[in-house]
């Protein structure tokens, strides 16, 4: 029988090269075709085939995936940036292969972290108290100005002096005071929550770099979560980003419609949520139950070296290589 073949997109971030790693541990003889908008990234090593495609939200990409997907009799395909996960989401009825993401309504809205605001205001759920710069109130201490879109912490303005001047496409939020956590989400293709797993984090340069297991909150996230579930929409995995104060309330303050970067941590914590969606939409067979543990984690830099090569848009798993530990 021949393998089953996974497209993951992304691969050269972090979140595109812990799910080939999660991949890689889980599913070994699954075959793996990486693509990125660089000819040649980190990640190339953990791909069987690799190819460059267009940003998504140029108008080639889905022709671009398309193509690959038929050439490579591509089973599944697995986003791993924000947009990704919209424009695939977007266009699943005209690819020949599955897509887990989230429902593209549902993907879009939380792409802005202003719609997101409204969008559990409206509901009663929890969201941190956000404004438009023309409508900012005065009522805060200190404040955050953040793009509406985009990620990490890139753009990231604290306590402006000129708040109601900020560029097009900002947004205010108060400037939270706490313990940030991070909150990944597996729902099933039934619509269920499967499991959660928070961890405390640090970030560098917007990315977490040491993170700490936390039980602590799972009650109330679970609430919220499910709350959030119950309105529909949300596919695979999600993460949710969120400020614990100094009396325990939880904030959250944005919604990624994606596996998040901390996805390899947690596949060797218990939680893996990549080898779910494998297990339910790969193979059909459902999730194996998550068993998450205490742990703590932090993340170092690998050189992945290959030897007399010269022409770098060939290099992937297959091409001779080595990684000194």
């Amino acid at each position: 029988m021949e393998a089953k073949k996974v497209l993951v997109t992304g691969i050269g971030g972090n979140v595109g090269q812990g799910i080939l790693r999660n991949i890689r541990d889980s599913f070994p003889k699954v075959s793996i075709v990486g693509v990125d908008i660089a000819p040649f990234t980190s990640g190339n090593y953990l791909c069987d085939k690799t190819y460059q495609v267009p940003y998504s939200y140029e108008d080639a990409y889905i022709e671009v995936i398309n193509e690959i997907v038929e050439r490579e009799n591509i089973d599944l395909i697995i986003p791993s940036t924000d947009y990704e996960v919209y424009y695939l989401a977007l266009n699943k009825d005209n690819i020949n292969a599955i897509v887990v993401a989230s429902d593209f309504k549902i993907a879009k809205l939380y792409l802005d972290k202003y719609e997101t605001f409204l969008y559990h205001k409206e509901n009663n759920i929890p969201f941190a108290q956000s404004w438009l710069p023309e409508e900012y109130d005065f009522s805060q201490e200190e404040i955050i100005a953040k793009p509406r879109e985009g990620r990490g912490s890139r753009g990231i303005l604290i306590n402006p002096s000129n708040p109601k001047d900020l560029p097009k496409g900002y947004m205010i939020q108060p400037l939270l005071k706490g313990k940030e956590i991070t909150t990944a989400v597996y729902v099933t293709k039934e619509n269920i929550l499967h499991s959660i797993f928070t961890m405390e984090r640090e970030l560098t340069n917007g990315t977490t770099s040491k993170s700490k297991v936390l039980f602590d909150y799972d009650n109330l996230l679970k609430d919220i979560i499910q709350r959030m579930i119950n309105l529909g929409g949300l596919k695979g995995s999600f993460n949710l980003q969120s400020i614990v104060t100094k009396t325990g309330e939880i904030i959250p303050f944005e919604v990624n419609c994606r596996i998040s970067g901390t996805n390899s941590i947690r596949h060797n914590l218990g939680f893996q949520d990549v080898k779910y969606a494998l297990q339910e939409y790969l193979f059909n067979e459902k999730p194996d139950k998550a068993r998450p543990i205490k742990g703590i984690a932090t993340r170092i830099l690998l050189d992945v070296i290959y030897p007399e090569a010269s022409d770098e848009s060939e290099l992937n798993n297959v091409s001779s290589h080595h990684i000194l530990y």
